[in-house]
Order: structure tokens, then sequence, then C-alpha cells
């Protein structure tokens, strides 16, 4: 299970980094008023995947350590689990605009992974270690 939790902390990172590198390149986008590409897509794409990555492993480790482990089922660990559930429907709702314009796809998108990456910080801070951890 620790190697589990381990990739769940390196992931968190590699969500961070991608996140913060597509609000850089949606806002450009955005305030440019550019054309939403393919390679946007794609960077889309990839911070939602990861996000659906993480939110497995994190279940896989909240369900074996508090069924198989014997931890349970302590209130921080569910509030942490809520709150990125909500984050990964947020990161999810920018596949709503596919069909709009490119503005409004590039605010709309660099609006989710914001609010995305908001939760996820609150979400991590609230638990034990926060950040360090």
């Amino acid at each position: 299970m620790s190697t589990v939790l381990e990739i769940h902390s390196i992931i968190r990172w590699v969500i961070v980094i991608v996140g913060v590198l597509a609000i850089i390149k949606f806002a450009i986008g955005w305030a440019q008023k550019s054309k939403f590409t393919g390679a946007d897509r794609g960077l889309s794409s990839a911070f939602t995947g990861l996000m659906d990555l993480q939110l497995l492993l994190g279940l896989i480790i909240i369900f074996w350590g508090g069924l198989v482990d014997g931890l349970g089922f302590p209130r921080v660990r569910l509030e942490h689990g809520f709150a990125m559930i909500i984050a990964v429907v947020v990161a999810h709702l920018s596949a709503r605009w596919r069909k709009s314009g490119d503005t409004l796809r590039f605010r709309n998108t660099f609006l989710t992974i914001l609010i995305s990456l908001l939760i996820i910080f609150a979400g991590v801070a609230a638990l034990p270690g926060g950040w360090t951890r």
C-alpha cells in the first residue's frame, strides 16, 4: 500500500505542474483570442486524465486502508476524498464547452482548471502533513 501512496504523492506534483502550465497556456490563448488547437485539447485531456488516475489511486488508498489495513475512515481522509472528487468533477466540466467558440473554450477551460487546482490545494492542505508529506 505504501507504493500506491508514494505514486499518489508523486502524481499530485505532476498534476500541479500540468495544471499551472495549462492555466498559463489557456490564459494566453484567451487573452490573444487564439484558435483552440489539438495541442490545447491534449493539454486539457492530460490534466483531466491525471486527475482521473489520481482519483482512482486515492479511492484505492481510502478503501484499502479503511477496510483491509484496519485504519478505518477518519474524518480528515473522507473530507480530503470528497474535496478531490469535487475537483475532478470541476476539471471535467471543460468538456461541456468543446463545441463552443475558441475564446469561450479558452476562458472556461482556464477557469475549470484554476478552480480544480484551488480545491486541490485546500484539500491537500487539510491533510495532516499537508503539502510537506
